[in-house]
């Protein structure tokens, strides 16, 4: 039945009624009903379009005459605040210029450099900052996120980014909180980290990809990762670009006040030795520690040594669909190691102790399915190893009415067939299962086509060949949690099996910087094993020992060494993770309180009445209370008529007045 416009009757567009406004067709064209009823059908819309058209016209003038008196008072409130807007998005953009593909390391503390300067402004307000921070993410994560759009179209990655970018705007009205307390630059670092922790806490089960400490893969000061974890090399890589930040703003403020002209006596010189000295800690640590890295890299004497292999199968199509091709990814993969098990017998290539395959490489259950069983044991007796085989499989106890599985690797040995497993803890949201279903299936079509994953239990580590290996698989690598928890159960290799043919070759680059993160922060080799790529095997100080390129059939044969020691970071990092969120808790207590903004109780002092003074029971002046000038004064903490939003002074009292025009 046809829909007519609500609140009007629509058009009677029979066969032999035609609307008269349009013009009668010739008699050879009328002859044909079909193209009759299509002519009127046309004229009909025309018509409600008409009367559309002229119903909204005196609605659409009035917002346009709204608009046009609104702008010239809106422009006025944004140009004096332009310059920090277009500082922020440039800051924002510069920070993802350091991750994959870009990889320039030192634009992230140029990003943070550029984001303190706006927030220490001195019309920089508190919630000016909040807003200032937000659209930092936004220039941040917008570009950094699209591969959520390529799985369930452009809304989600937009609300994701949106909402991640509330993290750095939380972190901008903290630190204009914190900012008139001495050494900010510490303070500024430490709210950083929290707000980094926070987003690893939520939304949708914590969100780490964009950590600042991730797109130091390729910098200098990564060793530092090594010493305190991810939180402790993303508050080095904040507290340079702060430090930097100051030391500008004292020399600034010496040149402003006198400098320039030599007048020794009315400028005091900058206030640049606690900046300076912060970088050169960050500095010296990372110098202190880069020896040891190196070091691992190198290999040392009594390591002992595996050949593994790593099998890049390919798949027919990129995106979802892939999985419709599920039996050509087994077998491409298949194909791929009976093709190592040739070139072994050949002497080409080294026999494998152990061969990794990706995530979902057997995306047929193959304990339900024995033809899929069949094809993994016809690969493992070819190359004489047990194969890390990533496959899905029904979740246990799973409900009737749903369908839902575990993503899972299964160690597959040649003859005896599977062993030990690890099932995926961490699932990723939008691409294993949706978040908020009722929200995002409203919002994007594709969102239906996320999977129906659970979450698994795993001690984090699988033996194979004799040889503890812990696995994070895929998403679990980014969350500090998964591989800490494999080393400290025992695991001597990290294997990072993924299946990113849902998404793109930016998140795969990413994903892969990641991984040398971890191998640095714990000092094991790491192997990566992709369906589409990259796969590669990444040494304990982060260099890549070998990879492979993107869609392509491939394996990767190489000797790596198993490692047992466990670094500071493996040991402790959680430890100062609190200590800094704590940390960051106080201060902004502190700064409250150092900002004069905790109301202060006070008893109040009953009043006499006039008959009981009257009648001697007070021989003094009557009481005049709080009410003087000089009380409040006092309780102020200085005359309210004259507090200004100024600039903080270095190691001095910032007052967060509001002048006119502050943001």
């Amino acid at each position: 039945m046809a829909r007519g416009w609500p609140g009007r009757k629509a058009p009677n567009l029979d066969r032999g009624e035609i609307d008269p406004a349009v013009e009668a067709p010739d008699d050879d064209v009328a002859a044909d009903p079909a193209e009759a009823q299509e002519s009127a059908r046309d004229a009909g819309t025309s018509t409600v379009t008409t009367r559309l058209s002229a119903a909204a016209r005196p609605r659409l003038s009035a917002i346009g005459a709204g608009a046009a008196t609104r702008l010239p008072g809106l422009w006025a409130a944004v140009r004096p605040r332009l310059p920090r807007l277009l500082v922020c998005v440039g800051a924002g953009l510069l920070l993802y210029a350091s991750f994959p593909p870009v990889n320039w390391w030192w634009a992230a503390i140029v990003a943070v450099a550029l984001l303190t300067w706006v927030l220490m402004h001195r019309a920089t307000t508190p919630v000016g900052a909040l807003g200032y921070g937000f659209l930092f993410g936004l220039a941040f994560y917008v570009p950094l996120l699209p591969w959520i759009g390529s799985l369930v179209g452009p809304m989600p990655w937009l609300v994701l980014a949106t909402v991640s970018a509330l993290f750095p705007g939380l972190f901008g009205l903290l630190a204009v909180v914190v900012r008139g307390l001495p050494g900010w630059p510490i303070w500024f670092a430490v709210l950083w980290a929290a707000q980094e922790w926070l987003k690893s806490l939520m939304p949708f089960g914590g969100f780490p990809w964009g950590s600042v400490a991730f797109g130091q893969a390729e910098g200098p000061l990564l060793p530092l990762v090594q010493l305190g974890g991810v939180a402790l090399l993303s508050a080095g890589i904040v507290l340079v670009g702060c430090s930097v930040t100051a030391i500008a703003l004292e020399i600034e403020k010496w040149w402003r006040t006198g400098g320039k002209t030599g007048s020794a006596e009315t400028a005091a010189p900058p206030a640049v030795v606690l900046p300076g000295v912060c970088i050169c800690l960050v500095l010296f640590a990372a110098v202190i520690v880069w020896p040891q890295v190196r070091h691992a890299g190198a290999g040392a004497g009594g390591e002992p040594a595996v050949t593994v292999a790593v099998v890049q199968g390919n798949v027919p199509r990129l995106g979802l669909d892939f999985n419709a091709q599920r039996r050509a990814v087994l077998d491409n993969h298949v194909q791929e190691t009976l093709r190592l098990a040739e070139d072994v017998r050949a002497g080409i290539a080294p026999r494998p102790q152990f061969v990794v395959w990706p995530e979902d490489s057997s995306d047929i259950d193959p304990f339900v399915n024995p033809d899929a069983a069949q094809q993994i044991s016809r690969a493992a007796a070819a190359i004489g190893a047990p194969i890390l085989v990533g496959t899905v499989l029904d979740a246990p106890d799973r409900p009737q009415q749903r369908p839902e599985f575990t993503n899972t690797v299964i160690v597959w040995n040649p003859g005896t067939g599977p062993a030990d497993r690890h099932d995926k803890e961490i699932v990723q949201p939008f691409g294993e299962y949706l978040p908020m279903p009722w929200l995002f299936r409203h919002l994007s079509g594709y969102a239906s086509r996320a999977g129906s994953f659970v979450p698994g239990t795993s001690s984090g580590v699988v033996r194979i060949a004799g040889v503890p290996v812990g696995v994070s698989t895929c998403w679990e690598v980014i969350f500090d949690r998964a591989p800490r928890k494999a080393v400290l159960n025992g695991a001597q290799l990290l294997a990072v099996p993924s299946n990113n043919a849902t998404f793109n070759q930016t998140m795969s680059e990413q994903q892969l910087a990641f991984g040398k993160v971890r191998a640095v922060e714990h000092d094991r080799y790491v192997v990566v094993a992709g369906t589409t790529g990259i796969s590669a095997v990444i040494a304990p100080d982060g260099a890549e020992l070998v990879r492979t390129d993107f869609f392509e059939p491939a394996y990767l044969d190489i000797q790596v060494r198993l490692k047992t020691r466990l670094t500071p970071a493996t040991r402790w990092a959680p430890l100062l993770q609190w200590t800094l969120v704590g940390a960051a808790g106080a201060v902004v207590l502190v700064a409250i309180r150092h900002n004069g903004w905790f109301p202060r109780l006070r008893r109040p002092r009953r009043r006499l009445s006039g008959h009981l003074r009257g009648a001697g029971e007070s021989d003094g002046p009557p009481d005049d209370g709080d009410d003087s000038e000089a009380a409040l004064r006092n309780e102020s903490g200085g005359d309210p008529q004259t507090a200004q939003d100024t600039p903080p002074d270095a190691g001095g009292h910032h007052e967060f007045g509001r002048p006119e025009g502050a943001t």
